[in-house]
């Protein structure tokens, strides 16, 4: 077997996890009319019809501004915005009902599309799509009738749990429907978060023309909780980068746990997002009221206090308030109101490449809950920046739960040498290894 089919098989083997975790959770999936124009939106069809294979229940929202004003502009109508909104007349709702009309036809053939040749060759795909989106009028803002311009009222979840219990993926274009009979021009920011909401969605993805969220500091921001976006949101200049910002805002807000934010431009970027550790955008994770972070010398005595405990059963090895200071830099921490609630530590052997994850201890108070996994993710993440190859870890009583997060029991042999001949035979520890 090459090399390449080698890789093809670890990452296929890397992605199992998440398969499992996705099977049967729903995700809203926006993207915007510039996404449906980019070349690469046949190869992001056909990423929709894998995920629908693999079990997920997918709500698609799009939406057609470029297409909307091409239509404006092809009528002869003048484009009337105030506030970055769009005034909606009788005649603007006829190009809005044949951009999104025609966007809507054009989606649903491409999800239909099996041709030989195609990736998702053979699949049958049923697309439903519906008068889900109930809607009002936005009506006079600041002495401004938007008229047909309007707001989410409600969104039909049971209508559209109904088809996703079908197996049908539903889609969403961003027109809604009054109780009245009227249509009204919605944003497709405002549809999205609304599906997400009313679903309970386990995921919010956005794609988007950039990889991800850009920092203050321009690179690329992997991963962040809600209050960061919320600061991006007050400083970006661009309008439609703020709707975007504000959307998942209010979705983390009303309980939508993942938000994701990736680039349609790119063939690979919403695959790798959703099946790999590092992803390929920027993840938004509702804000943890606990904050895990870097230990500070402040932190000692609680950290002590955390592991005396454990130390007394003899379930950890002693460690002294001195040896402790001159560590405190390898450890993080879960803090609740300034409490230590968890701690693990990373211990580097730069001579082998290799790492050891130590002194993991949850309160008796806290277990049961995600933390243990939110620490090893985090000293995951400091052996990759390390560039380690492998971090490894010795245990007498958690041997299930590590296998659990992907490690493997081995030998003594595989121990780093300064680490094997520190080895306590009386302790018996597991030793479990993990190709970082």
């Amino acid at each position: 077997m090459d090399n390449s089919s080698i890789d093809n098989v670890k990452w296929f083997r890397n992605a199992a996890p998440y398969i499992n975790a996705h099977r049967g959770k729903t995700f809203v999936l926006m993207f915007g009319g510039e996404a449906i124009q980019h070349q690469n939106f046949a190869n992001i069809i056909h990423d929709i019809a894998l995920l629908r294979s693999l079990g997920v229940k997918l709500v698609l929202v799009h939406g057609a501004r470029p297409q909307i004003e091409q239509r404006v502009k092809a009528y002869g109508l003048k484009q009337q915005i105030d506030n970055n909104l769009r005034i909606t007349d009788a005649d603007t709702l006829s190009a809005v009902k044949d951009a999104t009309g025609s966007l809507r036809i054009h989606i649903e053939a491409l999800l239909t599309m099996g041709l030989v040749n195609s990736p998702m060759h053979g699949s049958q795909i049923r697309v439903s799509t519906g008068n889900f989106v109930i809607a009002k009028p936005i009506g006079v803002r600041g002495g401004v009738d938007f008229k047909f311009t309007g707001l989410v009222r409600r969104i039909d979840s049971t209508g559209i749990n109904t088809q996703l219990d079908y197996g049908s993926i539903v889609l969403l274009s961003p027109i809604g429907y009054s109780p009245t009979g009227e249509v009204f021009n919605l944003s497709l920011e405002d549809v999205a978060t609304q599906a997400a909401i009313s679903l309970k969605a386990d995921k919010l993805i956005a794609l988007t023309q950039s990889a991800g969220f850009i920092g203050e500091d321009g690179k690329l921001i992997r991963s962040c909780g809600l209050a960061t976006i919320k600061k991006l949101a007050n400083s970006s200049g661009d309008h439609v980068e703020r709707l975007l910002m504000r959307a998942i805002s209010q979705s983390a807000e009303q309980g939508v746990e993942r938000c994701h934010c990736v680039s349609y431009q790119s063939d690979s970027a919403l695959l790798k997002e959703l099946f790999t550790r590092d992803g390929a955008g920027t993840l938004i994770a509702k804000d943890h009221k606990e904050l895990l972070c870097r230990a500070t010398i402040e932190d000692v005595g609680g950290i002590l206090e955390l592991i005396k405990p454990l130390e007394s059963e003899g379930i950890l090895v002693k460690r002294s308030r001195e040896l402790l200071e001159v560590e405190i830099g390898l450890f993080n921490v879960i803090k609740k109101e300034d409490v230590i609630i968890a701690c693990a530590a990373l211990y580097p052997y730069p001579e082998a490449n290799a790492g050891e994850i130590a002194c993991v201890v949850i309160h008796p108070d806290y277990r049961g809950g995600n933390r243990g996994v939110r620490l090893i993710d985090s000293l995951e993440k400091e052996a990759k920046k390390q560039k380690l190859a492998s971090i490894f870890i010795l245990t007498t009583v958690s041997s299930h739960w590590f296998i659990e997060q992907g490690y493997v029991e081995q030998p003594i042999e595989k121990l780093p040498e300064g680490k094997q001949k520190m080895y306590n035979f009386q302790r018996k520890s597991k030793i479990f290894i993990k190709d970082v």
